[in-house]
């Protein structure tokens, strides 16, 4: 019996890839790892060193088509006789983890948060990350979903071998006009630091002052859903439950309330900073640290400290 892990079509190997493969050993010692597309051979075998024993990679199919995707990863779990299959609980996790799921009778773990326990449950977050619960799955097959940020890639082993796998995909009833993908930036569910921003900001002329924290920290930059929706930022930049869920180890908040809808996405924000005028403020709650004050004196302050710190410790 092996472990299954799908890593999304790309020319690079983002973080999650890297914990999802880290997950895949730590679970079991046959870990193969199922993708598609042009990513090079020796990229690919780099995976590895975190545990992969071999990357199956059909060169064929370059998609990303959740129902193409659900027969290709089917196949590979059939192949290689697999009795766990690790998805990122990303977009192409959400959307292809359910299917695989009905199509394989597994039983799903979605959002996956550590490892299996000793007695096969898997600790996952419930009620928009307010508790924790544990889900036993029964099935033959299983498949985990985890969320991004849980744990951290470790580098166990060497490089591994690279083979072409037909997935046999088939064709599709969805069709694709058109994507875009944001260039020159630090993706948000890749993201270790964010700093983000909402309404308490006045309009989007004073977000050179968030730019300049984020750039001085090495962070990306987020919003509110208000700040989307009014168009001061782009919508990939909104967290929360209807935006981008994210699991950084350092989310500073400036200028936002924190209306139960933005907590549940960066809830699970390792340390979570707060800075805003209102002392009753709901995000006073939630947040590690928390600073009383307005954002306009607060932060170009803040952000003069770390570059002097940071100056002074090179």
């Amino acid at each position: 019996m092996s472990v299954l892990v799908y890593i999304p079509s790309n020319n690079v190997l983002p973080k999650a890839a890297l914990e999802t493969v880290t997950y895949g050993k730590k679970i079991g010692q046959d870990v193969v790892v199922i993708t598609n597309g042009t990513a090079d051979d020796a990229m690919l075998s780099t995976l590895g060193v975190y545990g992969a024993s071999r990357v199956l990679i059909d060169r064929s199919y370059e998609g990303n088509d959740p129902q193409q995707l659900t027969r290709l990863i089917a196949n590979a779990a059939k192949t290689c006789n697999s009795s766990t299959i690790i998805f990122s609980h990303d977009v192409i996790g959400k959307a292809v983890a359910p299917r695989l799921s009905v199509r394989l009778k597994a039983g799903l773990v979605a959002g996956a948060v550590a490892l299996p326990n000793t007695d096969g449950t898997v600790k996952v977050n419930v009620f928009s990350g307010k508790s924790f619960g544990n889900v036993q799955v029964n099935s033959a097959v299983r498949i985990i979903s985890l969320l991004p940020n849980s744990i951290q890639p470790e580098q166990t082993g060497s490089s591994c071998s690279v083979e072409t796998f037909d997935g046999q995909v088939g064709s599709t009833s969805i069709v694709v006009k058109s994507t875009k993908k944001p260039e020159g930036e630090i993706p948000l569910p890749e993201a270790e630091l964010v700093v983000s921003a909402g309404r308490g900001l006045k309009g989007p002329e004073n977000w050179a002052m968030v730019e300049d924290l984020a750039k001085v920290l090495g962070a990306a930059t987020a919003c509110s859903r208000p700040v989307a929706d009014i168009g001061w930022r782009p919508h990939h930049e909104h967290v929360g439950q209807t935006g981008v869920a994210i699991r950084p180890n350092l989310y500073i908040a400036i200028g936002i309330s924190g209306a139960i809808q933005h907590l549940a996405g960066v809830n699970g924000s390792k340390t979570m900073v707060v800075i805003n005028t209102d002392p009753e403020a709901p995000f006073f709650k939630a947040a590690d640290y928390g600073i009383v004050g307005d954002a306009f004196e607060v932060v170009p302050k803040l952000t003069e400290a770390l570059k002097k710190f940071r100056e002074s410790s090179h």
